[in-house]
């Protein structure tokens, strides 16, 4: 319930104004005895005990007018939105080599898909109306979560995607090409693959090529992202005997040439990102490239619940003058 007018609400702020007053009266009036033996043997009668709750029908009559004037209201708020609709196919690589500690979150040093999974966290809570499905790959695609609108559940299930959870090597072809097989039935007016790997194909039976040719056939879009520092970057080797984890530096090439002639072949593009800030900002520049036209139409439906206080408050109000003036009469 919400109030149109809550001004009218400190008018509350008489009601124990009235009490106290009705109070003090009745104490200034008392007449004093010497002895409260003399109290015991009076026997006040029931309506003169009665009388003195009278100002508490008007006490409590104020506090429903002032509920009625502030103009209570009960209703229902909807939005509508109107989209042409996109759907997002995210695929994204949990191969060994994403293990690279060559990125900065905060100043402190993460792994590439820790980092890569807090981008991708953003760019999907940054979308209205569009299905975002979700592949993971490493030696073989896998389906994490089908394309769905409900983006608390995506980000869930990004979350526990991790490196480990499928064979290592990197099907990037095949990878395509499961998030294509996503999106061949989809009747949206945009379809799109956002590809995010850090190495070069060396499993699967599809090659990049040609799933990216799939891909044209079928009008969907491969927008690639190539993750990772050029040269010499820090790579978990061992564990040493207090289970502290052992770093040497490698390197781990990413195909920069065919993830290009994949994205071009589509229609996409292709983005290298060699640190935390340059992956948000291409994931920035695809959300702009992307972007869904939405038209949020909010509208509520209230019900006046004006009477619900008005009418009782009348009704104490009414009774609290007739009994005071009937049944509890003073008499001169």
């Amino acid at each position: 319930m919400t109030f149109r007018d809550p001004i009218f609400l400190l008018l509350l702020l008489t009601v124990p104004v009235i009490l106290a007053g009705h109070f003090l009266r009745r104490s200034r009036g008392h007449v004093r005895f010497s002895s409260v033996r003399v109290l015991r043997q009076i026997r006040q009668p029931a309506s003169v005990k009665a009388r003195r709750f009278i100002p508490v029908f008007a006490a409590a009559a104020v506090a429903l007018f002032s509920l009625a004037l502030a103009r209570p209201q009960k209703g229902i708020e909807y939005t509508s939105i109107t989209t042409e609709g996109i759907d997002i196919e995210l695929v994204v690589d949990v191969s060994g080599s994403m293990l690279a500690l060559d990125f900065e979150i905060d100043g402190e040093r993460r792994d590439r898909l820790y980092v890569a999974k807090e981008v991708l966290k953003d760019f999907v809570q940054g979308r209205i109306g569009d299905r975002i499905g979700l592949v993971v790959f490493a030696g073989l695609p896998y389906t994490q979560c089908p394309l769905t609108l409900d983006y608390d559940v995506l980000v869930s299930l990004l979350d526990r995607a991790q490196i480990g959870m499928v064979q290592d090597g990197t099907a990037i072809g095949s990878a395509i090409g499961t998030g294509v097989m996503r999106l061949k039935d989809s009747q949206a007016t945009s379809r799109v693959i956002i590809l995010l790997t850090d190495g070069i194909n060396n499993k699967g039976k599809v090659s990049p090529d040609t799933a990216a040719n799939l891909a044209k056939e079928l009008g969907i879009k491969v927008y690639a992202v190539g993750v990772g520092s050029r040269g010499l970057v820090p790579y978990p080797w061992r564990k040493d005997v207090f289970g502290n984890i052992i770093y040497r530096n490698r390197e781990l090439p990413v195909d920069d040439e065919g993830l290009t002639r994949v994205a071009e072949t589509t229609g996409g593009k292709y983005w290298r990102a060699t640190d935390s800030e340059a992956l948000r900002e291409i994931y920035a520049e695809i959300d702009k490239l992307e972007k869904t036209e939405a038209k949020i139409d909010k509208y509520a439906e209230y019900d006046e619940m004006f009477s619900y206080f008005a009418v009782p408050g009348l009704v104490l109000l009414v009774l609290g003058a007739l009994l005071e003036n009937t049944r509890f009469a003073r008499i001169p």
